[in-house]
């Protein structure tokens, strides 16, 4: 079997808190792996950790947050140990960031043209007219309409969906093999999120693209993804393949965060929509025990009292974990 594109080991992430300034970590020890050409959803609540995540693949964790601990492999070459220039030739080049919001990730002052073919030269030795064509080239690849017009454009001249397209194409500048999405169908309307989702498939299948795709949303995991990491409180907490992981979630937050999804046909009544009471607790708060056991329908008396780590799900294709003592650890404790 192939190493990963990607592989993720036991990655730490902390900020400093209060007047000691003592780290508080808001990633705990994450590992996942990411193939070739392969998508992959990493999935939870605000506030789960999945952007630090994001950012930490590259160092790009805003100060005073810090990488604490673990390792990134990137096409075999453990990030960790490289320098900031050696770094700056991953971004972009290697792994590419597709930004939240693009309004605010573009900027507002120069055109979608001047910044998608500054992307084009910061990574390849071209003269400016040669990137102002490759920009043009990128508009077309990710269907804007009228690129060569489109240009000349200011960011707020476009709609959410085509600033969307543009921060894409930006983002394909480099030609890189692993495009990470974060959340990039926030905002939008339910026809544009689709057409941005089939945008990222094709890109996928077209380019051989590696993407993780970041969301809060479930329903586009199950449209886009071959697997998903399921995270809270700044661990993961289940990983499966989609299809058994909607067919049988193993984590009792899993299930929770699917009993929640609308449905057609379902009746509820009347201001009872389907909830996960209480919230994700903060990084520097959290319960003694598993993090998600004062929010957990299932709870166990060994919960508060051991955290669990990921055990092996029986049944299923493929490897399935599950961070839960439903599927593992001290069972003497729950006698």
């Amino acid at each position: 079997m192939s190493a990963p594109l990607l592989a993720v080991e036991g990655l730490r992430v902390a900020f400093p808190a209060g007047r000691t300034g003592c780290g508080v970590e808001v990633v705990r020890g994450v590992s996942f792996a990411v193939g070739r050409g392969e998508m992959v959803g990493l999935v939870g609540e605000s506030g789960s950790g999945k952007s630090v995540t994001a950012l930490a693949l590259t160092r790009l964790v805003p100060p005073p947050g810090r990488v604490t601990g673990g390792r990134v492999v990137f096409d075999g070459r453990d990030l960790s140990t490289l320098g900031e220039r050696e770094l700056r030739r991953v971004r972009g080049a290697g792994i590419a960031m597709v930004f939240q919001e693009p309004a605010t990730a573009l900027n507002p002052v120069f055109t979608i043209g001047f910044q998608i073919a500054e992307a084009v030269r910061a990574h390849r030795r071209v003269s400016r007219a040669a990137a102002r064509r490759e920009a043009e080239r990128l508009l077309e690849l990710v269907a804007v309409a009228e690129p060569r017009r489109r240009l000349g454009d200011y960011p707020h001249q476009l709609s959410g969906g085509q600033r969307q397209r543009a921060m894409i194409a930006m983002a394909l500048a480099s030609g890189p093999r692993l495009l990470v999405a974060d959340e990039p169908t926030t905002a939008l309307d339910v026809t544009v999120q689709a057409q941005i989702l089939e945008l990222l498939a094709r890109l996928r299948r077209e380019l051989g693209l590696a993407v993780l795709l970041i969301t809060h949303d479930l329903a586009v995991v199950a449209e886009t993804c071959e697997r998903v990491l399921v995270m809270y409180a700044g661990e993961i907490v289940e990983r499966a393949g989609v299809a058994d992981l909607f067919a049988r979630p193993a984590h009792p937050y899993t299930r929770a965060l699917l009993a929640a999804l609308p449905r057609l046909g379902r009746r509820v009544p009347r201001g009872e929509l389907p909830v996960i009471p209480g919230r994700v607790p903060e990084p520097g708060a959290l319960p003694a025990g598993c993090p998600f056991h004062p929010r957990c329908p299932e709870v166990m008396e060994v919960c508060p009292r051991h955290v669990p780590a990921l055990y092996p799900v029986a049944g299923g294709g493929g490897a399935r974990e599950a961070r839960c003592f439903l599927h593992g650890g001290p069972l003497e404790e729950t006698a």
